[in-house]
């Protein structure tokens, strides 16, 4: 499958898991843009809401886990925290193909979402105690979804993990 196709069954998964769950929410369709300034810039949404994916690889002590760590867009991650929160000694960003073959997404399309057994899902909190709304890419580029705060929790119930970046 290319990597369109796999996007857009990724998105069409997650727009029916919204529906089946009663979620409020709506799609925006705009140019494809991988960068989180302009995208909030286009949704006419705060940088900070939105959802910032990063698919990471945990490894040490014994671990070896893929992590789908979600945090605010206006925020750094700190992977050393990530590692040793998970019980590990680092992590590090997966690898293009480990992205697609744990997401069916390319990198900037990434909804705050696993469907992937193998992929565990983390939040940095902050994400959800600044704004009743969140926004992120929907599995496209081309498409994002702004979804209410309380029904991304009830939904996707990410395990709340600060690793964001402290100065």
């Amino acid at each position: 499958m290319s990597e369109v196709t796999t996007g857009v069954m990724t998105h069409q998964r997650l727009l029916d898991l919204l529906a089946l769950e009663g979620a409020r929410f709506r799609v925006i369709s705009h140019e494809a843009v991988g960068k989180c300034e302009a995208v909030s810039e286009i949704r006419g949404t705060a940088l900070g809401q939105g959802a910032k994916a990063l698919v990471c690889k945990v490894k040490g002590n014994g671990v070896n886990q893929h992590v789908l760590a979600i945090l605010p867009a206006d925020q750094q991650a700190d992977l050393s925290r990530l590692a040793t929160f998970l019980g590990g000694l680092r992590a590090s960003l997966a690898s293009p193909a480990e992205v697609d073959a744990l997401t069916g997404c390319v990198f900037g399309a990434i909804p705050p979402f696993s469907f992937h057994p193998q992929l565990k899902l983390v939040a940095d909190p902050l994400l959800f105690e600044r704004y009743s709304e969140i926004a992120f890419n929907a599995g496209v580029l081309d498409k994002s979804i702004i979804l209410n705060t309380d029904d991304y929790l009830r939904i996707a119930q990410p395990e709340q993990v600060e690793f964001r970046r402290t100065a």
